[in-house]
């Protein structure tokens, strides 16, 4: 400890130098929220955020990138050029061009379009199902979580392709039906996630007090603890749009998802497949841009469960 020795009546002869005697009470770094936690630990991950951007562009050029070429060269994913089969990439056409003429260019980033969308919208309808039927099972508990419980199990028992492609069937083929089926059983891993935070969540105390206040039971599921159980039910939201968008590509391989001239990431690398070896740009492109988004979309999702974990934050 460094002293000054001061000499002198009345004067303090031991004075402590080169320390702030109110330093100790000061604070050093600004108070985060919890949100402003979670994106800090977020952005953090370098891995996770590039996952994220390849997801914003490729959803960017989905929804700009056929309109654009459209209204500059003038090709569409439907119109048939049979003097122009089976082109290689070019400056004419980027990404060449398949059996029928058409620009791969545009059909890829128009099945794009089919693809995100039938992922996200199978996501969301999981996604309220799923927040309903489980809120419900989490607070109610006993014998209508039991009861609510083993008709999920039930369901849950049957295997999920045999049910979606059995509804293919059966229901006339397009999107609505594709999504419908993906959703019949595809939102009890959320419904059970959704139980287990709400069952965590109903004894704290802002929940107990709006109860004794004269809260009702769904005022209280959905105004005060789904929100606060929003952390895990994000992270499996963005895990299930990959797998719903793998599932609208394998029916579209396998003949029973959309039908051409509409394009989606399925039914072009189908007809891809069949020509494999001597043209081989017609599977590449969409078996690309269809593993890059799975893949972006699961390293996004790993890092924001990472980053809603609270033995992650710092």
């Amino acid at each position: 400890m460094n002293v000054n020795v001061t000499p002198g009546a009345g004067s303090n002869p031991f004075e402590k130098i080169g320390r702030d005697q109110n330093g100790g009470e000061r604070i050093v770094r600004k108070s985060l929220t919890a949100w402003q936690n979670i994106r800090r630990n977020l952005y953090e991950n370098k891995l996770s955020m590039v996952g994220l951007y390849f997801i914003i562009a490729i959803a960017l050029m989905a929804i700009f990138a056929p309109w654009v070429t459209g209204l500059i060269t003038g090709y569409n994913y439907f119109a048939n050029e049979l003097a122009n089969a089976n082109q290689p990439p070019s400056w004419a056409h980027w990404f060449g061009t398949d059996d029928l003429g058409r620009d791969m260019w545009v059909r890829t980033w128009k099945g794009a379009q089919i693809s995100l969308f039938v992922g996200i919208a199978a996501a969301l309808i999981d996604l309220v199902i799923g927040i309903v039927y489980g809120g419900i099972m989490g607070y109610f508990g006993g014998k209508v979580d039991e009861t609510m419980n083993r008709i999920a199990e039930i369901l849950y028992a049957i295997p999920y392709l045999l049910v979606v492609i059995l509804l293919m069937v059966v229901m006339p083929q397009s999107l609505t039906t594709i999504i419908v089926a993906m959703s019949i059983t595809g939102w009890i891993n959320m419904a059970w996630i959704v139980r287990g935070e709400i069952m965590r969540l109903k004894n704290q105390e802002y929940a107990l007090a709006s109860k004794a206040l004269g809260a009702g039971s769904m005022r209280i599921i959905f105004r005060h603890l789904i929100p606060n159980a929003m952390g895990p039910i994000l992270v499996t939201l963005t895990l299930t749009i990959p797998g719903a968008m793998f599932t609208e590509a394998f029916l579209s391989f396998l003949g029973m998802g959309v039908k051409s001239p509409v394009a989606s990431w399925g039914t072009m690398i189908d007809n891809g497949r069949q020509a494999m070896t001597t043209y081989p740009w017609r599977i590449m492109f969409p078996a690309l841009f269809l593993a890059v988004s799975m893949f972006a979309l699961n390293v996004f999702g790993d890092g924001l469960r990472d980053a809603f974990d609270p033995k992650m934050k710092k």
